[in-house]
């Protein structure tokens, strides 16, 4: 027997997922879809995100029941695939969405991905209520990067599996590292900010873990090679010729960042006009730039540089990303069917809090507002306490110096000259520069 909602028509819930994977897809597309069926909804499920919609294509779609998502919850990537496309490009796109969902009939939409994603499908529900069509919309947060403006301490889905899978990864290059004497540069997700690498260098215990917030996104090439190199000295005169520097792909997001080496402006850019990083062998540029430093001092090792992301995005995701996607997954239906539209689904403190669309988004940039890690937080700061690398005390205890500039073959004035800079910020921050001015 139909359902008729209160504006005369049968109720059918569109669900699609834009973006990147992440972990936990499937979970929420299953908890959907379970949901809405038992609300009365006949459930479509369009592939490839707004890819084909933008195009004014019906298909691919499927009309999706309880059978077709059985046992999908634990597994990786998407059931209905997933595309960048940006349907908010052109207004043309905007009307082949809402034109191709009018004459499916569509009157509520779920859709899954990051912040651009959701961006998009503000716009689609907006277009369509301009043209007098009402279609109830929410979006399902997920990004391994962790970076969605939800209150601190609430992740993202897929955030904790791409952590799990990416510290044991990390720490098998760790133990390489230490069998054999070398030294690995490991390049991390995480377009705009670091939870991710920091998340998976805290827990795999790497040597240091770098991440654009330390520097204030301030930070060109130079800085960042000198403070991997200064710990290489510092482990060197601990006795200990290997380790791991772990670092944020987000530093390429940092104006000027590769001033002088290479030219950002040569890497092609997505649907949503974000810089393709992945083309950009950021993990052999600094490894070669490590060796070069090196090199100056006398020094020829072995570095290796290896770049993850790509095999966290479809793992299998772990029994918390599982449990809480059942979770926002029944909130975003149960969301929609009490009248709900336009908003985010999150759970806070055990409790479904729904997030207007319209708070996520910079109203001067249109784009929806970065959750950057806070070095204020306890998280941060015991992360930071446990990496081994050049600290001011190495500057203000003349033994400590010494030690250093001996295993860099120099003398401690000419260190000092090197690699002061380094700890300079933090100098300032722990008000020590009159300190260091005198030793």
């Amino acid at each position: 027997m139909d359902t008729i909602d209160e504006i005369g028509r049968e109720k059918k819930l569109a669900i699609l997922v834009g973006g990147g994977p992440a972990p936990g897809i499937n979970s929420v597309i299953s908890s959907v879809v379970i949901e809405a069926i038992d609300k009365g909804f006949q459930v479509i499920g369009f592939f490839e995100g707004y890819k084909n919609l933008a195009n004014g294509q019906m298909g691919p779609h499927q009309i999706l029941t309880v059978n077709d998502i059985s046992r999908i919850t634990t597994t990786g990537g998407s059931f209905l695939k997933t595309s960048r496309v940006n349907p908010t490009k052109k207004v043309e796109y905007l009307e082949n969405v809402v034109r191709v969902f009018r004459v499916l009939g569509i009157t509520h939409l779920v859709s899954i991905g990051g912040d651009d994603t959701a961006f998009s499908t503000m716009k689609v529900a907006e277009h369509a209520e301009k043209q007098g069509y009402p279609l109830r919309s929410v979006h399902v947060p997920k990004t391994i990067d962790n970076d969605l403006p939800l209150p601190e301490g609430i992740p993202t889905f897929g955030f904790e599996t791409a952590r799990a899978v990416g510290t044991e990864l990390v720490t098998t290059l760790a133990e390489d590292a230490r069998t054999i004497g070398r030294w690995f540069v490991v390049v991390c997700m995480g377009r705009k900010a670091g939870h991710l690498a920091l998340g998976i260098g805290k827990s795999a215990a790497a040597t240091l873990t770098l991440i654009p917030e330390e520097f204030d996104m301030q930070c060109g090439v130079r800085l960042l090679v000198d403070t991997v190199v200064g710990a290489m000295f510092k482990r060197m005169s601990l006795g200990k010729n290997y380790g791991l520097a772990l670092i944020a792909e987000g530093f390429m997001e940092i104006p000027n960042f590769f001033e002088g080496i290479f030219h950002m402006d040569e890497v092609p850019r997505d649907d949503h006009g974000h810089p393709m990083l992945a083309e950009v062998d950021f993990g052999n540029l600094l490894k070669r730039e490590v060796q070069d430093r090196l090199k100056q001092f006398g020094y020829d090792i072995r570095v290796v540089s290896k770049d993850i992301g790509y095999e966290l995005r479809c793992a299998p995701p772990v029994a918390y990303d599982v449990e809480y996607t059942r979770n926002l997954g029944y909130s975003a239906v149960d969301f929609l069917v009490n009248g709900g539209t336009q908003a985010l689904v999150s759970i806070q403190h055990d409790r479904f809090v729904p997030i207007p669309f319209n708070t996520l988004f910079d109203p001067t940039s249109a784009k929806v507002k970065v959750r950057v890690v806070n070095k204020d937080s306890v998280f941060y700061r015991i992360a930071r306490e446990y990496m081994i690398r050049l600290e001011p005390e190495d500057f203000l205890d003349s033994s400590k110096l010494k030690r250093l500039a001996v295993t860099a073959g120099i003398t401690p004035e000419r260190f000092k000259e090197e690699f002061y800079y380094v700890v300079e910020r933090e100098m300032h921050d722990k008000g020590l520069v009159e300190a260091a001015n005198e030793a």
